[in-house]
């Protein structure tokens, strides 16, 4: 990969906001088209793997899932799961086999309408101009805590999943791990895993077997289609759900929270609030376990009715039983018992640097039909949903930056920029 340096006045046919995989994947087609393009990104290509993952962070998707636009995972494990420094290396390898044109370093700090056509692109290392623009910095930019951690006392130490790495980072003593979503499962695992007393705010959040009928679920979830269902069959609410939890540790396994329970682990409802010296928790979790059985046992049912009807020869195995029964009514943990709260309830959108009226809804979410924006010429790209279920995953970003690929040099032939044939 060859650095590369904006320099300020420079205009360009084509701007990619953000050097992670969408980026990178979009800018491996603008290239071979032949596109004069610019990645900007604000870190290091590829820098989220590496620098907001925790230290024994696996992908929860096999390794096989993992293709860019000409370059697929060649390792000797592709039912296997990389960590997060092979990923991250797998990722730059992409960038540098197509030497991309990245100015890393840089961040965007405005994008806005040129009166003549195109777009102003101000960043901090001065301005350029573009024909096109395609935001791919994904969905989640600023780690989320409820509006009551600040009155939480200074002493408990307070860390949002983005910047947990490992357990001898916080204080001796129990934790308490705010969110059941695939970092917030995960973690609390690898607390409980390092002998720490874990105490888990278990949310809504679905869960899926890891492995069902000798095939990982999520390989037996490729062969059915699943990544391929298009967003306009779900409606736009599915672009907040929250994604299965699983984990591909020590070769990939179950997260079954009734299992760490059983072990040791605390489980509570929801956290609401802190109030005289204590967080009360509320008394959805029996309520939210059953809602994570169910749906795993529902992924269970859809692959047994894909055996059948293809006539598949697969093992049969028996379904899950659950082995722990929480007890009825909200808790309360005493703030005096806590060392340290991990925070794993998300991440919010910021797209303060879009003066461009229309590519938000009234909501502030990304308006767009596959990428596409009501302003010509400009694009997102990497987002969930964008296209399918499988949009913003490895598994389908070749065929989302395809796509745009395509509108961003349909937009280019329209105003006569267009540098390839």
């Amino acid at each position: 990969m060859i650095p590369t340096t904006l320099t300020p006045g420079e205009h360009y046919e084509a701007v990619v906001v953000g050097g992670g995989q969408a980026g990178l994947s979009l800018s491996k087609h603008l290239v071979d088209a032949g596109v004069h393009h610019v990645v900007i990104e604000r870190e290091s290509v590829a820098h989220e793997w590496k620098d907001g993952r925790w230290d024994q962070f696996t992908l929860v998707t096999p390794n096989w899932h993992c293709r860019l636009p000409g370059y697929e995972y060649e390792g000797p494990d592709p039912d296997g799961f990389m960590r997060r420094d092979e990923v991250h290396a797998w990722v730059r390898g992409f960038a540098e086999s197509f030497d991309a044109p990245v100015a890393e370093g840089v961040a965007v700090r405005r994008v806005s309408a040129r009166p003549e056509g195109g777009f102003t692109v101000e960043t901090d290392a001065g301005t350029i101009t573009a024909s096109t623009v395609t935001a791919a910095t994904g969905g989640y930019h600023e780690p989320v805590v409820p509006p009551w951690a600040a009155a939480l006392p200074p002493e408990l130490f307070q860390l949002h999943s983005h910047r947990y790495r490992n357990a001898a980072q916080l204080p001796e003593g129990p934790v308490l791990v705010v969110g059941t979503g695939q970092s917030g499962t995960q973690i609390a695992e690898d607390l409980h895993l390092e002998g720490r007393e874990v105490h888990l705010a278990v949310g809504r959040a679905p869960r899926v077997a890891r492995f069902y009928r000798g095939r990982d679920c999520m390989t037996w979830l490729a062969e059915m289609g699943v990544y391929d269902v298009p967003v306009s069959t779900r409606g736009l609410a599915k672009r907040e759900s929250t994604n299965h939890y699983v984990t591909g540790r020590d070769g990939g396994r179950d997260i079954d929270l009734r299992a760490f329970a059983r072990d040791g682990m605390h489980l509570h409802g929801r956290a609401e609030g802190v109030e005289d010296g204590v967080i009360r928790l509320d008394d959805s979790l029996a309520a939210n376990l059953d809602h994570a059985d169910s749906v795993a046992e529902s992924i269970k049912d859809d692959i047994d009715a894909h055996i059948a009807t293809l006539g598949i020869d697969a093992p049969v195995e028996p379904r899950y039983r659950p082995v722990w029964t929480p007890p009825d009514g909200p808790t309360q943990i005493p703030l005096e018992e806590l060392s340290a709260i991990v925070w794993a309830i998300g991440f919010r959108a910021d797209w303060s640097w879009l003066d461009l009226p229309g590519v938000l809804d009234p909501t502030g979410h990304p308006a767009h039909s596959r990428g596409a924006t009501s302003v010509p010429g400009f694009q997102f790209l990497g987002l969930p949903w964008l296209q399918t279920w499988g949009s913003g995953r490895f598994h389908a970003i070749a065929r989302d930056s395809e796509h745009v690929a395509a509108t961003v040099r349909e937009h280019l032939a329209t105003v006569g920029e267009q540098a390839c044939a």
